[in-house]
């Protein structure tokens, strides 16, 4: 797949770079689980199929009844930016540069394993609230209809390399936010969806591990470039991949969710600053070889998960102060 960018020389040395990866992909694609062992969305949720259905459907229903209007907003935003994940894939194909789509190159059996494995969470956590009858589900599926008709821009271009960056801090903070949702699920008694919750911060924690371990052979490979991308990337707040999501009422929707996400203590400016300190020290960068910018650069990145720890109490103290908001999501409802 060519695009205006190819003809960029730094652009098309970073590629040079990302298919001599070619080997160490092809030797990490077993953070893949095989098909035949995965588990699917149906192994979560009552079987319908069943005689007795309805006894498994009210079991099922019952433990949500007592789910705060806020869980159910950080659950239906997190449900939103997973069903959003043609977006995503399309963006990393210009890492995989799959032209016809059955490409047995390594990156491409990684990008279509990654979207399979990913493509099961939206579709499970879409049933969950469906068969809750506690949101408005077509509220929800506008917001996703939004969400992927308005694109997604990561911000990584026109660096190849950056697109690992993003995709690595996103999965780490994806994990984050899905293995807290368990957790306040299971204080609120759903061992459903707590269950839930768990298996796909598992998967997230694969991916992190795939695009991390990727991220760090280029450091290896292209020191220098590699840290002036990285310190590009963060000289900003990392764009979220939901951000763009809109239910046709709320322009300010992705604000109002992030802001409900950290107040109950799922995301928060302290993760987002410890997740760049984790990748700062898993990518070694403070004991890279540079000179230069590269050098300049070296060591702004080491002090930056500092800098954005110092503000995020601040931060956290501005969301306590909101006031609460209507979602149409929970039919009006203020969170």
């Amino acid at each position: 797949m060519t695009t205006p960018a190819d003809d960029n020389p730094q652009v098309l040395s970073q590629i040079e770079v990302l298919e001599s990866l070619a080997p160490a992909v092809e030797a990490n694609l077993s953070l893949l689980t095989s098909i035949d062992k995965a588990w699917q969305p149906s192994d979560y949720l009552p079987d319908l199929s069943s005689p007795d259905w309805q006894d498994l459907l009210q079991s099922f229903r019952a433990p949500t009844a007592e789910m705060s209007d806020e869980l159910l907003v950080v659950l239906v935003g997190d449900m939103v930016t997973e069903e959003a994940l043609p977006n995503y894939a399309v963006s990393l194909n210009l890492i995989a540069r799959d032209e016809t789509g059955t490409s047995t190159g390594p990156w491409s059996k990684w990008l279509r394993g990654w979207t399979s494995e990913e493509n099961r969470h939206g579709d499970l956590l879409n049933a969950f609230l469906r068969l809750t009858g506690r949101v408005d589900m077509r509220a929800v599926e506008i917001t996703v209809h939004h969400l992927i008709a308005n694109g997604f821009n990561p911000r990584t271009q026109p660096d190849v390399y950056a697109g690992l960056i993003y995709t690595a801090f996103q999965e780490r903070a994806t994990k984050i936010s899905h293995a807290r949702v368990g957790g306040l699920a299971s204080d609120h008694g759903d061992p459903n969806l707590a269950k839930i919750c768990g298996k796909i911060a598992a998967d997230e924690s694969r991916h992190e591990e795939f695009y991390t371990r990727m991220m760090g052979e280029v450091f290896e490979r292209d020191p220098g470039r590699a840290v002036l991308v990285l310190k590009r990337m963060l000289r900003r707040v990392i764009a979220m991949p939901g951000r763009l999501m809109y239910d046709g009422k709320d322009p300010d929707l992705f604000e109002h969710f992030s802001t409900v996400a950290q107040r109950v203590g799922v995301y928060t400016a302290h993760d987002y600053a410890q997740i760049v300190e984790h990748l700062v020290r898993r990518w070694k960068i403070g004991t890279l070889a540079v000179t230069g910018a590269a050098a300049e650069a070296q060591e702004t990145l080491c002090a930056q998960s500092e800098r954005i720890a110092s503000a995020a109490e601040a931060i956290q103290e501005k969301v306590k102060s909101l006031p609460p908001v209507s979602f149409s999501w929970i039919r009006g409802r203020e969170a």
